[in-house]
């Protein structure tokens, strides 16, 4: 069982920045490949970033330029970098962790991008 908690959410003015961070649970971390999703009010939910367990990083056309994804093996961490947010961003945040065969997620964590 993997338990994820994100932290770091909250409300910005549009062009500011937010990190997000996820917290992990399990001894097999480094070998998870872990991502970033999130859900707008009435819409589906959506990949923002992933990276793997060998670092490799992916990105939704709408982060690319903008979001960097990064993870802390040794504290067993993950992290969203978000820049330039605009309102369009308003979302509930969820980490995503995949491995042997199973995703997990976290409660997530509301980021709002408002004036």
């Amino acid at each position: 069982q993997v338990q994820l908690v994100e932290s770091g959410g909250g409300l910005v003015q549009p062009g500011g920045s937010l990190t997000l961070s996820c917290a992990a649970s399990g001894s097999a971390f480094r070998f998870y490949g872990m991502g970033w999703y999130r859900q707008a009010r009435g819409k589906q939910r959506e990949l923002v970033a992933t990276i793997t367990s060998d670092w490799s990083t992916g990105y939704a056309e709408s982060a690319k330029g903008r979001f960097t994804i990064s993870r802390d093996n040794a504290k067993k961490m993950v992290y969203l970098q978000m820049n330039s947010l605009k309102p369009e961003d308003t979302a509930l945040y969820y980490c995503n962790a995949y491995w042997a065969g199973v995703n997990y997620w976290g409660q997530g964590t509301q980021v709002t991008v408002s004036s």
